[in-house]
């Protein structure tokens, strides 16, 4: 089945997935989706992913029985793209949260865009 938004799709199995306090999720695989699965591992939001051949599995975290993330948002979409500068890059829920932004440079989280003075295309919000 073909989907429109491909990163608009992860985000909601994994948020699905969290409401229905899964051990893991499986995503079909992409570059930019394996790279977003890579922001989520190093900043905490998820325990590991793994690339199997066409999916990628990503193993969620809760805490104390709830779910780690309580919010996913998908900023940028095929109808309406969200481009930032470097200056303009937002602090997600007050610096709880993170942003993902596709870059020049690939694709990055917030604070590590901003800390290289780089813009791009802001894809989702979690927090």
């Amino acid at each position: 089945m073909s989907v429109i938004d491909p990163i608009s799709d992860m985000l909601s199995r994994v948020r699905n997935a969290y409401g229905a306090y899964h051990k893991n999720v499986d995503i079909p695989a992409s570059k930019m989706k394996q790279a977003i699965a890579g922001i989520l591992k190093d900043q905490g939001y998820v325990t590991d992913y793994s690339v199997e051949e066409r999916n990628i599995n990503i193993q969620l975290k809760y805490s104390d029985g709830k779910p780690l993330v309580t919010g996913l948002r998908k900023v940028s979409k095929p109808g309406r793209r969200v481009y930032v500068g470097a200056g303009e890059i937002p602090s997600v829920q007050n610096g709880i949260g993170i942003c993902i932004l596709s870059t020049s440079r690939g694709v990055m989280e917030g604070a590590q865009a901003r800390a290289e003075n780089v813009g791009g295309e802001l894809l989702c919000e979690i927090w």
